[in-house]
């Protein structure tokens, strides 16, 4: 509500309808410990990305976009051909235009690149994932039918989004043990503060610094 207000009096003043009177009011702080998005475990993704595929190859490519490279779903709708086609480094690699339109470079995995290849099939441009029956390019809106079926088959209870696939790649990936700089990079996040809502297993005490610290400090 506090947001609100000040938003209405800075455009105002912006506008010099009036002085911004709520200019020093504070903001209460809120803490959120962790994303309230319903994610995918590891037993869950791997099920879905099975499943994904056996489905349609514009399905399978779509599953690991989203729960592998943890794209977003108007992210992955937009993927062309062209844009995996470039070897970085001995790295096949993605370049995409991101939130904000910022752009991306991430490397694609063999299992990713196997599924994409399959999705492209002979064509050499254009965008990659297709609507399977009409083959016209899909937005973010079958992104998210697509996402809806693949589940239904999976037989995965709960409402899952694109935005799941995305979650379950970022909090798997913590899960695993991929520093959190790191998985910030995969979610390419501006804020580490973003990416550690995703961490499910912050409070687990056999992670603690504590431990690595005092086997560091006993090796002295």
């Amino acid at each position: 509500m506090m947001h609100a207000v000040r938003g209405f009096f800075r455009f105002a003043h912006i506008d010099g309808l009036i002085s911004n009177p709520a200019v020093y009011a504070s903001l209460p702080k809120i803490h959120r410990d962790e994303s309230r998005t319903q994610g995918l475990d590891r037993l869950d993704l791997i099920r879905f990305l099975q499943v994904a595929q056996t489905l349609t190859v514009h399905h399978g490519a779509m599953a690991y976009l989203l729960g592998i490279n943890a794209l977003r779903a108007s992210e992955a709708a937009a993927v062309r051909i062209e844009d995996y086609a470039e070897t970085l480094r001995g790295h096949r690699v993605l370049h995409l235009v991101g939130k904000g339109n910022k752009p991306a470079t991430m490397p694609i995995t063999v299992p990713v690149l196997r599924v994409l290849e399959a999705c492209r099939g002979q064509r050499t441009t254009g965008q990659l994932i297709l609507r399977p029956v009409s083959g016209k390019p899909i937005d973010r809106r079958d992104a998210y039918r697509m996402v809806t079926r693949i589940a239904k088959v999976a037989g995965i209870p709960r409402h899952i989004s694109p935005h799941s696939l995305r979650h379950a790649a970022i909090t798997n990936a913590l899960d695993a043990g991929v520093p959190l700089r790191d998985a910030q990079i995969l979610a390419r996040h501006a804020d580490p503060r973003t990416t550690e809502h995703y961490d499910r297993a912050r409070g687990n005490l056999d992670r603690h610094a504590v431990h690595f610290l005092t086997a560091y400090v006993a090796g002295v």
